[in-house]
């Protein structure tokens, strides 16, 4: 048994699943394939990426990009935990209350990230702000449905035993209903951190001076396609990491539950 309570097995799996991913990427791009539909003849093999991501570790850019993103999704994201899960709670015990904002949030909920930014840039006097925005919108979403869903999953018996024992609404709401969608809710934060990488990234490709996004970007139109592969790759690193982490937290807030198995 693994530290994290991980067999062996699966880690030799998953590091063997991972060793072919990037074998394949090698191939690919040292071929220089090209089957007409999709090229690899612009793509940096691993080696030529492994280069540049050094040359970026060593540069002082690594930290302002890191930084002005973290900032950013944090915000973002702390925002959406707060306003997903009062809403969730709310409409997830209240029909007045789900008939009366889940009409115009599910409106809302289909729009795509960069949808948002022009009035985003309209709505906030400052682009920190407007990419703040964007990243709430997209963990916001994730995170209210996991906890209706949550809400709504809890034993309706155990409800009623609470109430039995001159338990009040609020009572209620913290001894039970909390608790016992509690797996839901951090299943939607984990979701809803991934997801606010994606807006962010997508927002700070349009109006960032700084961010991982912004850097992937620029190296685009300066045509550094081995930057463009490690800024990828940095924002898929971030954005697991940063899941993973709210999956940690969420199993030590919530002992109870079990949460603790790495899956």
């Amino acid at each position: 048994m693994a530290r994290g309570g991980l067999p062996l097995r699966r880690l030799a799996l998953r590091g063997a699943a991972l060793a072919l991913a990037l074998l394949a990427w090698h191939l690919l791009a040292s071929a220089r394939l090209d089957l007409g539909v999709i090229t690899f003849r612009n793509v940096p093999t691993p080696v030529e990426a492994a280069r540049a991501a050094w040359a970026l570790i060593q540069s002082p850019k690594l930290a302002a990009h890191l930084g002005a993103s973290l900032a950013r999704v944090l915000s973002g994201f702390l925002a959406a935990l707060a306003a997903g899960v009062a809403l969730g709670l709310v409409i997830g015990r209240s029909r007045t209350a789900a008939d009366l904002l889940l009409p115009p949030l599910e409106v809302l909920r289909p729009i795509p990230a960069v949808a948002w930014i022009p009035l985003a840039i309209l709505m906030f006097p400052s682009s920190e702000l407007s990419m703040a925005f964007i990243t709430f919108t997209g963990a916001l979403f994730p995170i209210l449905l996991s906890t209706i869903h949550g809400v709504e999953g809890v034993n309706p018996r155990l409800v009623a035993a609470a109430r039995s024992l001159g338990a009040g609404r609020g009572a209620i709401l913290r001894e039970v209903i909390v608790p016992g969608a509690a797996p839901s809710i951090i299943t939607g934060a984990a979701i809803g951190m991934g997801t606010a990488w994606f807006c962010l990234v997508t927002a700070e490709m349009i109006s960032g001076q700084y961010g991982i996004g912004y850097f992937t970007w620029e190296s685009y139109t300066l045509q550094n396609y081995d930057d463009i592969v490690v800024g990828m790759l940095l924002i898929g690193l971030l954005g697991m990491g940063s899941s993973l982490a709210v999956r940690r937290l969420g199993a030590l807030a919530t002992p109870w539950i079990g949460a603790g198995e790495t899956r």
